[in-house]
């Protein structure tokens, strides 16, 4: 395999994990119970009811998880600080522990010369708040900034870049509108407010960080290129649709001042107050964009709940979750980015992008894991022809260190560079882990 580009001078590059999917400790140090303790022992939720109890025990073995970052040689480690770890219930005083748990990393992480890029909100809500209505609450959205500021006041010293929310459109379809992820509500578009509720919390988080020094502030967002399923109106108009309702429901408020048109979402909607877009489009230093595939779209069957229904594209490679492989789709997205929001568009960073695969030790313990290894090499080769093509990225983070809880599939899809070995939790640098070490040692 050839080398990688060379990517400009002072490009960051990084790893990421999310608090749930490795910390375990959920009854430790005083943390509270989140929405996902509460859906994880919800039987028939998680595959063969795994849980995050233990998970990869960052809690406990963080020091040997940042030798590896250090070994790896990235510059930053993209992690995500638990809202029940930091405040049990969702409001009033910190939990002293909980912040010395991220006070510690972080200092380590420096001693290393590696930049902490805390994300505030990995999916972990407290479930206190969300007995009290959670994202469908506006008082979820305050009681977030008030969070926030607890912990830029405890790591604002050391931390200066900081990512609000990852992933709300996931958040909300997952969580709020299809039932798949906690808190496990089926409200289809009667979500739409904790879509509002999640941006409201991240412009008041942006100003509590800024009144605190932050100097780079951010929002994670997964996006999709989305593709018509065929050439006519129809399909054309169901993927506007979707991409209105992916993409452009957590952008275009921030960039533009304004709602895409979406069923249940318009200037009368009662959840939007006077004031609201103001604060959700305080200005933000960067975009960070989560991307694993593109989506084809087409008109919605006649017995579909929604409007527009996904189907597989095809013809080309799977990941071990059946997500195509398209490494040109991050290239376009990038392009299609820009070209949508022009001068609006801040820098942008590629929060995560990876795949899981069928990662398989042989007898000497080794995990030859070609396939990741071809997946990042083509995705990187892809923004790199972004960039060429002027569009502003600054760094690259790679989902993930190391194998984790994925959520609703539990232990049964492998994304990290680190094989994790659950029972004993041993940790195995696969061939990527290697091969990005190599790449990673000859940029500039």
């Amino acid at each position: 395999m050839d080398a990688l580009p060379s990517f400009p001078p002072g490009f960051l590059w990084g790893v990421s994990t999310a608090s749930y999917q490795i910390e375990g400790a959920v009854h430790e140090d005083g943390r509270g119970a989140s929405i996902w303790d509460t859906f994880a022992h919800t039987p028939g939720r998680v595959r063969d009811g795994d849980t995050g109890d233990v998970a990869c025990d960052h809690y406990h073995r963080w020091p040997r998880d940042v030798e590896l970052l250090g070994d790896l040689g990235v510059r930053a480690y993209r992690f995500s600080i638990a809202w029940p770890r930091v405040q049990p219930g969702g409001s009033g005083p910190a939990n002293p522990r909980g912040l010395d748990f991220y006070d510690g990393l972080v200092d380590a992480l420096l001693e290393r010369g590696i930049a902490p890029v805390p994300t505030l909100y990995h999916w972990d809500l407290p479930q206190e708040l969300e007995d009290a209505g959670g994202w469908l609450n506006r008082d979820t959205a305050y009681r977030f900034a008030e969070y926030a500021a607890i912990v830029a006041d405890r790591l604002g010293d050391r931390v200066t870049r900081w990512i609000t929310l990852n992933e709300p459109i996931v958040h909300l379809a997952e969580g709020y509108a299809f039932g798949n992820g906690a808190p496990g509500r089926t409200l289809m578009f009667e979500a739409l407010p904790a879509a509002h509720h999640q941006l409201l919390g991240h412009g008041l988080a942006v100003r509590a960080l800024r009144a605190r020094g932050a100097t780079e502030v951010m929002i994670t967002n997964n996006c999709t290129p989305v593709l018509p399923a065929g050439p006519g109106p129809e399909d054309a108009a169901a993927a506007a649709l979707y991409d209105a309702f992916h993409n452009g429901l957590f952008l275009d408020p921030m960039l533009t001042g304004r709602y895409p048109e979406l069923p249940g979402l318009g200037d009368d909607s009662p959840f939007i107050h006077d004031g609201d877009l103001d604060i959700i489009g305080t200005p933000v230093d960067a975009l960070g964009v989560n991307y694993y595939q593109p989506t084809r779209v087409g008109a919605a069957g006649a017995d579909s709940p929604l409007p527009f229904e996904m189907l597989p594209i095809e013809g080309v490679p799977q990941t071990a979750f059946g997500w195509p492989v398209v490494p040109g789709g991050l290239r376009d997205l990038m392009v299609g980015l820009r070209d949508r929001y022009g001068a609006a568009l801040p820098p942008i960073y590629i929060t995560e992008n990876g795949c899981s695969t069928q990662d398989v030790p042989d007898a000497a313990g080794v995990v030859h894991d070609a396939a990741r290894i071809e997946y990042l090499d083509g995705h990187l080769r892809a923004l790199h022809e972004a960039i060429e093509s002027g569009v502003d990225v600054r760094g690259y983070f790679v989902w993930s260190l190391m194998d984790n809880f994925e959520w609703a599939e539990g232990y049964h899809q492998r994304f990290g560079l680190v094989r994790v070995d659950y029972d004993t939790q041993l940790r195995t640098p696969k061939d990527s882990y290697a091969w990005l070490r190599t790449a990673l040692a000859a940029q500039p």
